[in-house]
């Protein structure tokens, strides 16, 4: 056994593009409804509505779960592209596309083999109603689910990361943070964690792959998180 998998004790997993596929999901959906919008057009707006959203949640150092605030962003990009007609009905069940996000094509069998011998979980933004209802659709094996609500902080918010640390009663060095996202990752080394980084090029679509090349920073680097339970021994 490694050094690092003899200490690592807890890997958090990033989920939002790290363990599903967001782009793909939310387009098909949208396709499927057949609004008349470019479908990988309106998934890339909706998420770009993202992280200015938590900002604000940030700064007035108010909660506001995901689901509520996937709302608020999915009723102005309604609005952008001439979509306000759309009924609530179909309003409310778009907006829990979130809740059936697919599992990239990995995930589910690279989670397995590294939940036989760590305690695996998420630490997303996503809200616990959220999340649950994912894994259960995806068949996402987690030990535990651990959200930003746990917390009543969005990442990178230290208070989350090492959230997970007091969670486990562990040191941070026993903490792994799995994430697609290098801003994620080097938020948890900031507060002491370990970090891996799993490559998901086609995060924002075929069209707009992205760079995935090596940090150093990074603990570790995996092209998948099925390579990442090779590195880690399982």
């Amino acid at each position: 056994m490694n050094e690092l998998a003899g200490r690592t004790k807890v890997i958090a997993f990033d989920v939002f593009g790290t363990v599903v596929d967001w782009h793909g999901s939310v387009s098909r959906e949208v396709a499927a409804m057949n609004l008349g919008v470019d479908p990988d057009q309106f998934a890339l707006a909706w998420r770009a509505g993202y992280q200015p959203a938590m900002a604000e949640v940030m700064e007035r150092d108010e909660w506001v779960i995901l689901d509520d605030l996937h709302r608020r962003i999915l009723d102005k990009i309604l609005h952008d592209f001439a979509l306000d007609s759309l009924p609530e009905a179909e309003r409310q069940h778009l907006n829990l596309v979130w809740h059936r996000l697919e599992p990239w094509p990995d995930s589910v069998a690279g989670l397995t083999r590294l939940k036989s011998k760590y305690i695996i979980c998420s630490l997303s933004n996503g809200n616990i109603g959220l999340l649950t209802e994912m894994a259960k659709n995806a068949s996402i094996p987690w030990d535990c689910i651990l959200s930003a609500e746990n917390f009543n902080k969005y990442k990178p918010h230290p208070d989350t990361y090492l959230g997970v640390v007091r969670t486990f009663a562990a040191e941070p060095a026993q903490v792994m943070l799995a994430a697609a996202h290098h801003g994620d990752l080097e938020s948890a080394r900031e507060c002491g964690l370990e970090t891996a980084y799993i490559e998901r090029p086609f995060e924002y679509g075929r069209a707009e792959p992205k760079n995935v090349a090596p940090w150093s920073a990074n603990t570790l680097h995996a092209t998948s998180i099925l390579q990442l339970a090779d590195l880690l021994d399982c």
